[in-house]
């Protein structure tokens, strides 16, 4: 587990995340404690959720590489109208079952599979309904996933106008896109940024 995961151990041990707003304010998820997880300490989605808290209610929004959920399921708590978990470790995927169960939400959905992959079969529609509002993305760090992402999720024509995208990643990754950068911060070796499209 990365120092990020370490840094939330004194309020929160490291198998678990706390829900910091909205209906599940202060419930606690547990989640696998297996390498690579790195979930986004309560500081970094305070920041987030201030900087998106006008577009969530209602919102459509896909969690890529999702692990413990903690992004999507805010997003839940707070009145988006769903949201598509999407991780490949087995492990991970039934936890995020195992939360949704508890949580007695019929608004959430996990896809196990590779998120790449998962993004080349979506084919290309025109239903507004299947869009997605918000993108929370926090790939793997070193791997260079980010811009083949962005840019099939422009070419399958899953974002709404207007839509944001949560971005985590190691500080210094350039993006090469269209969107607009709308919110920037760096804490230790994290870096975040918000685009709108």
């Amino acid at each position: 587990m990365s120092s990020r995961a370490k840094q939330s151990k004194k309020s929160v041990s490291p198998a678990q995340v706390r829900i910091i707003g909205g209906q599940w304010r202060s419930r606690k998820l547990s989640f696998p404690d297996i390498e690579g997880l790195r979930p986004t300490p309560d500081r970094v989605r305070e920041t987030l959720f201030n900087w998106i808290q006008n577009a969530v209610a209602g919102a459509n929004c896909l969690d890529l590489f999702a692990g413990s959920g903690a992004l999507g399921f805010e997003a839940l708590s707070r009145g988006a109208k769903n949201c598509t978990f999407v991780d490949l470790a087995p492990a991970s995927c039934q936890s995020l079952r195992d939360n949704i169960t508890l949580l007695k939400t019929s608004s959430a959905d996990v896809v196990q599979q590779d998120a790449i992959g998962w993004l080349q079969q979506q084919g290309v529609t025109a239903d507004e309904s299947s869009k997605y509002h918000i993108v929370f993305l926090d790939p793997p760090f070193n791997k260079n996933h980010l811009q083949d992402i962005c840019k099939l999720l422009l070419d399958r024509q899953m974002l709404h106008d207007n839509a944001l995208v949560y971005i985590e990643s190691e500080p210094g990754v350039e993006l090469r896109s269209s969107w607009t950068l709308h919110r920037e911060k760096t804490t230790g070796q994290v870096q975040y940024r918000l685009y709108k499209t």
